[in-house]
């Protein structure tokens, strides 16, 4: 197995890289089984294709904020790792694909050389915070929402109430009351606004496109700022607990919503 421990500064990112490793090693000699290593690898952000032998790789963006130092060091790894072909998702990510899965830890190694991570683009965790695409600069925004968007992300980022939920939870930040942010489609969307000189947000919740889609409800016209990280660990908390476990179908938070109603 490959050793870390000289190129990751960060204790945390090299105990999961070492961990992944671990267990790919693992899954080889059959010491863990298909789905439990499809559990660990997802919210690693490793995704199996179908073309047997390679994976796809997701990239995790939050708010689709990337440095032009991140944007080489991600076509470089494609360049090496793949097939120098990038994918650009709707959830403000970027796909690599046609990797092997042995090459894994030692990609995800080289993007956190500049801080990019893959930890919790995919599985049943909180995924990529998304938000406008003018924020920051959008003239008619009360107030920029970037720092509150990247705040939601760290907080939840391997927070252990939300590490293996019955279903992916989204999030996203939209600037105006356009909500740009498409809040209307997620399971929580954050629009901002501001009320007698306080930063706040409209908060929305439970909604989702598929083949039942179901429009977010209203769930507090405004919010101070800085009650949203409560109010979504308490969110996440009810989703983790009362959320279905059985049928994947059924467990998104519109369900879970449409069963014990707007509280």
């Amino acid at each position: 197995m490959q050793s870390f421990r000289s190129e990751i500064e960060n204790p945390i990112v090299e105990k999961d890289i070492i961990e992944l490793a671990n267990k790919i090693e693992m899954f080889h000699n059959g010491k863990i089984d298909e789905e439990k290593f499809r559990s660990l690898r997802l919210a690693r952000g490793v995704y199996g294709q179908r073309q047997e032998g390679v994976q796809m790789i997701r990239i995790k963006l939050p708010y689709g904020k990337v440095k032009s130092n991140q944007l080489r060091r991600i076509s470089d790894v494609s360049d090496e790792y793949s097939r120098g072909r990038l994918h650009i998702t709707t959830r403000q990510d970027i796909q690599i694909h046609y990797v092997d899965l042995n090459r894994t830890p030692e990609l995800w190694a080289e993007l956190e050389k500049d801080n990019v991570t893959l930890r919790e683009a995919c599985g049943n965790v909180v995924r990529n915070v998304t938000a406008s695409e003018t924020a920051g600069f959008d003239v008619n925004e009360p107030f920029d929402i970037q720092p509150y968007a990247h705040a939601i992300f760290e907080e939840f980022l391997r927070n252990p109430i939300c590490q293996e939920m019955g279903r992916k939870f989204k999030v996203s930040f939209s600037s105006t009351e356009e909500d740009t942010g498409l809040s209307y489609m997620h399971d929580i969307g954050f629009i901002a606004k501001e009320e007698n000189g306080v930063r706040g947000f409209k908060i929305m919740v439970a909604g989702g496109l598929g083949s039942q889609p179901r429009a977010a409800e209203a769930l507090y016209e405004f919010l101070p700022s800085d009650e949203i990280i409560p109010l979504m660990n308490a969110i996440l908390r009810v989703f983790d607990r009362h959320g279905e476990r059985k049928s994947r179908a059924k467990a998104r938070k519109k369900f879970l919503m449409a069963k014990i109603g707007l509280i």
